[in-house]
């Protein structure tokens, strides 16, 4: 049997940056740096969304079963189940450190985004 690290939130909390992001994503926690680049929805979700339990939001955004394999690949331990969540530090400028309404406005700004182009394309241009 091998040993798993065990991290509390106070831990993965300091790993807050670009440089340096960590994600818990269903009690398994992830160093994420790597993937900021390659993410296909760009960078700005996973800071967001970094150095915490992003379960909801991974799971709202409805990953596919390979983005779930990819997880694998990034796994570095396990949350401390008596470990309390706290809130990360904010890692932009000047903004509020609740980044929930800024990611549920781009989940519906870029839907709708997509169907205006679609709209253009099929009937006006």
């Amino acid at each position: 049997m091998s040993d798993v690290k065990i991290f509390t939130y106070e831990e993965i909390a300091k790993h807050n940056t670009r440089e340096d992001l960590y994600m818990v994503i269903s009690g398994k926690v992830y160093d994420i740096t790597a993937f900021v680049d390659e993410h296909p929805g760009g960078e700005e979700v996973l800071i967001d969304e970094g150095a915490r339990d992003a379960t909801g939001p991974f799971d709202d955004v409805g990953h596919s079963e390979d983005a779930r394999e990819l997880l694998d690949k990034y796994y570095i331990g396990d949350v401390d189940p008596a470990s309390q969540p706290i809130a990360a530090p904010s890692t932009t400028n000047n903004v509020s450190s609740s980044s929930a309404p800024q990611g549920n406005a781009l989940r519906i700004l870029v839907p709708l985004v997509i169907i205006a182009v679609w709209v253009y394309f099929r009937f006006l241009a």
